[in-house]
């Protein structure tokens, strides 16, 4: 009798270990989780924030409606979008397991990531295309880069998005597996070209519209710089511009190459690099989209004022909203 007391006092002991081990792991998955979901909505918010300033500053003041500006305008549309929809519901599919099921909402998650981020890279590369036209091809710009261009451009870069988006998640469509977990990027052989005509294609051609307003900028200077009274103002303009076009060339493939480099040799096959770290650099790629507000609006004074008149309005509205409460408070 003695020994069954012992066994079953054993046996609950037992119990009560393993009752705390799973409550500890289920309370460390809450924390986990928790600070993730944090994360995410400051991420977010950030983005959006970020993003809706650039576009009610294009589309409130007219001295920013410009080509160039429209521009900008598609890619803050863009990157407010990936903040809105593509971030928010890449963590819930990814952390939730009850969302292992729903295929085809993971497939139309992954539809919108690939649509989105190829649109913000090709609004990129026709930023860069509308600012080698402006450096190196000053005469003919207004008339080369006019509205129908630059809408034109817009609409292409947005087909093109689409198309590259469709042929990537349709072709993972019969390869399916509703068992698994909702990954929040596609590797596989047939989607491997994806990257060239998303990234690489768009990158080349940043990089060397980009190099090549640097060299002629420079030649530009050499010229006027005996037309100009002061050096040291030239030396300022030059600095300014290189500083400039570096931040813009360093953000983008600092945000994006880590990624992309690794879902090319991680849908090869020939090198093994952990889901987690594939998952940060996305994570790393995203961030661009709110780097971009900083680094295409904050150069330009007049997006600065824009933001800074929009700022002030938005806490002279708040201040009147707290005050008429108030006084609707005291009065009832």
């Amino acid at each position: 009798q003695d020994a069954e007391t012992s066994t079953s006092s054993s046996g609950s002991l037992i119990k009560i270990f393993t009752n705390i081990q799973n409550s500890a792991e289920v309370d460390g998955q809450t924390v986990t989780s928790y600070i993730l979901n944090a994360f995410v909505v400051t991420w977010s918010i950030l983005i959006i924030c970020g993003n809706l300033l650039v576009i009610i500053s294009v589309v409130y003041f007219k001295q920013l409606h410009t080509p160039t500006n429209y521009l900008i305008l598609s890619l803050a549309v863009t990157d407010l979008l990936v903040g809105a929809l593509v971030l928010p519901f890449s963590t819930i599919l990814s952390l939730s397991s009850c969302w292992n099921s729903s295929y085809l909402l993971c497939k139309m998650r992954g539809l919108f990531d690939i649509l989105l981020c190829a649109s913000s890279i090709l609004n990129l590369c026709c930023i860069s295309i509308d600012r080698y036209y402006a450096v190196c091809h000053p005469l003919t710009y207004r008339s080369k880069m006019n509205v129908r261009v630059i809408l034109a451009m817009i609409l292409v870069s947005w087909a093109l998005s689409a198309l590259l988006a469709i042929s990537i998640t349709g072709r993972g469509l019969t390869q399916g597996n509703l068992n698994r977990r909702c990954a929040i990027f596609i590797a596989t052989k047939e989607t491997s070209p994806g990257p060239f005509f998303e990234f690489y294609i768009p990158a080349i051609i940043i990089l060397t519209i980009y190099l090549r307003i640097l060299m002629v900028a420079k030649k530009q200077a050499r010229r006027i710089q005996n037309t100009m009274k002061s050096e040291a103002a030239l030396s300022k303009m030059e600095k300014k511009a290189n500083i400039t076009l570096t931040v813009v060339m360093g953000v983008f493939l600092m945000c994006w190459t880590p990624f992309f480099l690794s879902l090319g040799l991680y849908s090869i096959g020939k090198f093994t690099i952990p889901v987690a770290v594939m998952e940060a650099f996305k994570w790393l790629g995203w961030s661009n989209s709110m780097l971009n507000p900083l680094v295409y609006a904050f150069f330009y004074r007049w997006f600065r004022r824009a933001f800074k008149m929009i700022i002030f309005e938005v806490i002279i509205f708040l201040i009147l909203i707290c005050n008429n409460e108030t006084v609707i408070y005291h009065i009832f």
